[in-house]
């Protein structure tokens, strides 16, 4: 009798779909790259103030889209780790770094391969390099996760 091919990827593939679609529909809209690290600097250091109001709605879409499809999903287990200080210091040092390279995963990684930008290219080769020497050594090396 076959088994039944694991379909866990399909999920992956409608949220690959979804983010390349908000980012191409953002940049035709604006004509500029969806970078979600960018959207939120701007509102938090002000330079951003002349289009706070859709920065807003774009969070607030994030925020809210999860809440909405959350009956589709089937529970499931995420292995994060239940440590808080390990959580708050894994989400500080990821806000750092996207200050640091001017860009998070949507902008460099989604928005800039897309348009085949050497920045975008590089940076996401340095973040997804920096991304598996830290599980490496906070889980492999520490154990902490």
């Amino acid at each position: 009798m076959l088994e039944m091919i694991p379909v866990d990827w399909v999920w992956g593939l409608i949220g690959g779909l979804l983010i390349g679609t908000g980012g191409a529909v953002f940049l035709l809209a604006n004509g500029r790259i969806m970078g979600a690290s960018g959207i939120i600097g701007g509102l938090v250091d002000g330079s951003g103030r002349n289009s706070s109001a859709e920065r807003i709605v774009f969070l607030i879409g994030v925020f809210l889209l999860p809440i909405l499809i959350k009956p589709l999903y089937r529970p499931f287990e995420t292995h994060a780790t239940t440590n808080i200080a390990v959580l708050v210091a894994a989400g500080l040092l990821v806000g750092i770094g996207t200050r640091i390279a001017n860009g998070c995963t949507s902008g460099h990684g989604v928005c800039g391969i897309s348009r085949l930008s050497l920045r975008g290219m590089v940076a996401t080769v340095f973040y997804i390099m920096a991304g598996g020497l830290t599980v490496v050594l906070f889980r492999h090396i520490l154990g902490v996760i």
